[in-house]
């Protein structure tokens, strides 16, 4: 309110007031209050005839406090995707266009993405009044429009508010042009400030607003839409992979999820996890609703071309795209997979909350390798989800979702983690030892022309130089994280989910005399071709010859039996795990068997996708070769 401004009132003749003050009476002796007004409650609306948005106006909290949203998506898809010749545009040029990045309010969508400020009215305000509108923090960063009835128009440094304007209070529209990118650069506080001249005197009031986080999606918020890559072509590994898609399609129908799965078809990376984490920017709107626009945070990694696609066919009405810049090269590839980001749900512990969830993210203590900075950074810098690290030392590709999620659970906290165990996988293979099915085999997945099926039995599998080495060295490893996670997040042990998980360090040696992960499999010959070309070893190679790359002395594995934990949370009931294909005894799949009363006890209704041979062998699971929209209706302010 003007009454909280005085130091503006007692400002002497202003360059404003200069150059327009007419030669007329002075301010009454009680100058007109000017009470500029945003959205402080987030009930959707600015109040201007009561006190419901005057408290706090001036600051901002993460539970009160006006918000307005970057307006980064592009409403009515005017953003050229392709050069001149239909040539690729560089990734900076087709990062540089959205609805923020012209002068206009670009129809209706736009419009509503739009924060609204408020003047109330002033009655008595002289005839000779005018009033000029400017972003005093944060105006790089910020747009403002105003409303006339011509239609909306920019608010420039020329801008000038009538008296009859004054008279019937002004509605502004804000967007800010980016989301906060590092907070101690730009924090994303705006203060709009409202000057009134008459009579060469001026009197201002400010009103403060923050642009909305950037938030990533945590498995409370129910599944709306999958998004998958498509390969093309009849090849076996082709048609392989289209049937996984097939089979991921019936399992998002029969988990009531209705939208058809978006396919990304042009780049053939089918690691959809990785190269992208669906997030969300909201605000309140009319009547309450939220007004979200879906933000893809492209993975740190300029040389994979599949982020590109974010821009070429998702990027429109509602939705927009973020990428960093400044990676370095020293920062290890594959920890800037998105596979490696993954969202604990709200929770509130040792006098910190975190009603939007909390980012994980994997880091290699061992060697001291971190996801990029620049990622981190603007991760950090939102102010709401500050990301743990949790170490992924032990794992050849070094992703969180190779062996911890999150599941919706029926109790006072709403979630339980769910976390692979390996002591649980090895206590199996030697439970089945010792009943006598020592001979039976260790997979019953069925071969192929291009790879024989898995010949090793259980018996061989638990003789085996390294598997039960490897794995009491996995358990131990994900204890520690559990602990960290227990001790951030006040989880007991009744709130853990213990899925059966067993754990591999295949290596294959390569021309250079060198190591690279291969998930080897006693008698199953060498990895097809496909595999090399689509599965993560591709990935680490990359980092291998692009750094530098020597072997660590820590141990890495992969996943030995298909990670069941790296699978979709689909619904609060319905959960798609990779199918196991374990040793199947009494004619059943023994690790199938452990993994339902593991997930059903958790109130979970489980489904099997089979990835074998399009994603397994390439060191990932159902998981890592898709992703998910959820909602984000609800308000990320409230617990």
């Amino acid at each position: 309110m003007g009454t909280s401004h005085a130091r503006h009132a007692a400002l002497a003749i202003t360059v404003i007031g200069a150059v327009l003050a007419p030669a007329s009476p002075a301010f009454a002796a009680e100058p007109p209050t000017i009470d500029l007004r945003a959205d402080v409650n987030r009930d959707g609306r600015v109040d201007v005839t009561g006190a419901t948005d005057t408290e706090g106006e001036d600051s901002w909290s993460p539970g009160r406090g006006a918000v307005f949203l970057p307006n980064i998506d592009d409403d009515t898809k005017r953003c050229a995707v392709k050069g001149p010749g239909g040539k690729p545009l560089p990734d900076a040029k087709l990062a540089a266009c959205n609805d923020a990045t012209d002068a206009k309010v670009n129809g209706a969508d736009d419009l509503a993405d739009l924060a609204r400020v408020r003047s109330v009215p002033m009655a008595n305000v002289p005839t000779d009044a005018t009033g000029a509108l400017r972003v005093v923090t944060g105006g790089k960063n910020t747009r403002v429009f105003f409303k006339r009835s011509a239609g909306w128009a920019l608010v420039t440094a020329k801008t000038r508010l009538s008296a009859a304007e004054l008279r019937s209070g002004v509605e502004l529209g804000v967007e800010s042009t980016d989301v906060i990118r590092d907070s101690t650069v730009w924090d994303g506080r705006a203060v709009i400030r409202l000057t009134v001249t008459s009579g060469g005197t001026s009197t201002s009031d400010d009103v403060t607003l923050r642009v909305a986080p950037l938030l990533t999606h945590h498995h409370l918020q129910n599944a709306q839409q999958l998004l998958v890559t498509r390969l093309p072509g009849k090849d076996d590994y082709a048609r392989r992979q289209q049937a996984f898609v097939k089979g991921l399609a019936a399992g998002v129908k029969a988990a009531g999820i209705s939208k058809p799965l978006v396919t990304f078809d042009k780049y053939q990376d089918i690691w959809a996890q990785d190269f992208v984490e669906p997030g969300y920017v909201s605000m309140a709107g009319p009547g309450g609703r939220q007004q979200v626009m879906r933000v893809m945070l492209r993975s740190a990694q300029a040389d994979r071309e599949a982020g590109r696609e974010l821009f070429e066919k998702l990027r429109g009405n509602g939705v927009g795209v973020v990428q960093v810049s400044g990676v370095r090269d020293s920062e290890e590839r594959t920890l800037n997979s998105m596979g490696n980001l993954e969202t604990i749900p709200p929770y509130s512990q040792g006098g910190r909350s975190f009603p939007a969830g909390r980012i994980i993210m994997g880091e290699r203590k061992d060697n001291g390798s971190k996801p990029a900075q620049a990622m981190r950074t603007l991760l950090k810098s939102q102010g709401f989800q500050d990301p743990l690290l949790l170490d992924t030392s032990w794992l050849h590709v070094g992703h969180v979702d190779e062996f911890v999620q999150f599941l919706p659970a029926d109790t006072p906290r709403g979630w339980k983690i769910a976390i692979a165990d390996p002591d649980a996988g090895l206590r199996l293979l030697r439970e089945a030892k010792a009943a006598g099915h020592g001979g039976t085999r260790m997979f019953s997945v069925p071969g192929n022309k291009d790879m024989p099926a898995p010949k090793e039995t259980i018996s061989q599998a638990l003789a085996s130089k390294w598997l039960v080495a490897d794995n009491t060295m996995a358990a131990k490893r994900i204890k520690a994280n559990l602990e960290l996670l227990r001790r951030e997040t006040g989880v007991t042990d009744a709130e853990v989910v213990r899925v059966p998980a067993l754990y591999t360090r295949g290596t294959e040696d390569s021309e250079r005399g060198d190591s690279m992960p291969r998930l080897s499999r006693m008698g199953a010959g060498e990895a097809p071709d496909a595999v090399r070309e689509y599965g993560q070893q591709k990935e680490l190679a990359r980092h291998r010859d692009r750094d530098g790359f020597a072997a660590p002395k820590t141990v890495m594995t992969s996943a030995y039996v298909p990670g069941a934990v790296n699978g979709i949370v689909l619904g609060r009931d319905r959960y798609l795990a990779p199918r196991q294909w374990g040793p199947v005894i009494g004619g059943k799949d023994i690790f199938t068997t452990a993994v339902n009363t593991a997930y059903t006890g958790a109130g979970m209704k489980v489904s099997y996708l089979d990835d074998w041979y399009t994603y397994h062998l390439g060191q990932g699971e159902v998981h890592c070769g898709t992703n998910t929209l959820r909602d984000a209706s609800a308000p990320w302010w409230k617990p």
